[in-house]
């Protein structure tokens, strides 16, 4: 992407004309959004329209995101919730949680997970944590009751074996593929969010190793992760002590995700 013209194009037929020539996949989207963001102050558009063209993820500069019709307040420097499986993640843990149920979701990021978990169960108890502190800040102003912490660490003791539901949307891209992924995601956005290690798995396999404490009998586990990962992952349950009880998919029908359980005694 190239930076932003001296002259700033308010007129929003040019702004989408200079966003797709910029390589953005949906630029009378953006368009919208920047226009909306900058409530038509020309100075304002342009700092916003420069931020676009350098690769900032629009949700930064816009200060929001969207995700399972939810929308969220989302910080610089916080992972962008953006893969439209994770509702699919977030039903699938809410299928499994009582309505005064307790859920914790690991690795929350904006929150967006627990938001989703809340809505659907107001009277349920659902805590969210996340090893960066900005993460966690963004999650707060989303209405999350978030802990600065490295997975289950940060949680009360008394919730040991306690917990219905485990949620977690864990960084689970393979170290060598991440030169797939967008350049603006590798250059911008938080690689401790995406970057799973040599095979995507190696935070899953943590998590896995400690739910089995943390989860009551019965109690349910939701690990987002690729279509191409259900084989480790089934294995890393079965290591862990844990039941793989099914896969979760995405609208299209493709696998997105698993559950599993803590065996009943």
């Amino acid at each position: 992407m190239s930076s932003a013209p001296e002259e700033v194009p308010i007129d929003r037929t040019r702004l989408v004309a200079l966003l797709g020539a910029n390589g953005c996949v949906a630029p009378g989207e953006e368009a919208d959004e920047l226009l909306a963001a900058s409530h038509g102050d020309p100075a304002g558009l342009a700092v916003a329209l420069t931020r676009r063209l350098r690769g900032e993820p629009l949700a930064w500069i816009c200060g929001t995101a969207e995700l399972g019709g939810q929308r969220l307040a989302l910080h610089e420097g916080v992972y962008v919730p953006r893969r439209w499986q994770t509702p699919s993640i977030a039903a699938a843990a809410v299928d499994r949680l009582p309505a005064e149920g307790v859920a914790v979701d690991l690795c929350t990021g904006s929150g967006a997970v627990a938001v989703l978990l809340q809505r659907a169960r107001p009277r349920a108890r659902v805590l969210a944590v996340d090893v960066e502190p900005e993460a966690v800040r963004c999650a707060r102003s989303n209405g999350v009751d978030a802990l600065v912490g490295d997975l289950f660490g940060p949680l009360p003791a008394a919730l040991a074996g306690e917990l219905d539901v485990v949620t977690a949307v864990a960084p689970y891209v393979p170290t060598g593929a991440l030169r797939l992924l967008p350049r603006d995601t590798l250059v911008h956005e938080p690689l401790a969010a995406i970057d799973g290690g040599p095979d995507g798995l190696a935070t899953i396999r943590r998590i896995i190793t400690a739910a089995r404490s943390w989860l009551r009998p019965g109690g349910s586990l939701v690990l987002e992760h690729g279509p191409d990962q259900a084989a480790g992952v089934a294995a890393a349950l079965e290591d862990g002590g844990m039941v793989r009880t099914s896969t979760v998919l995405d609208p299209d029908g493709d696998p997105c995700g698993t559950t599993a359980a803590r065996p009943q005694p």
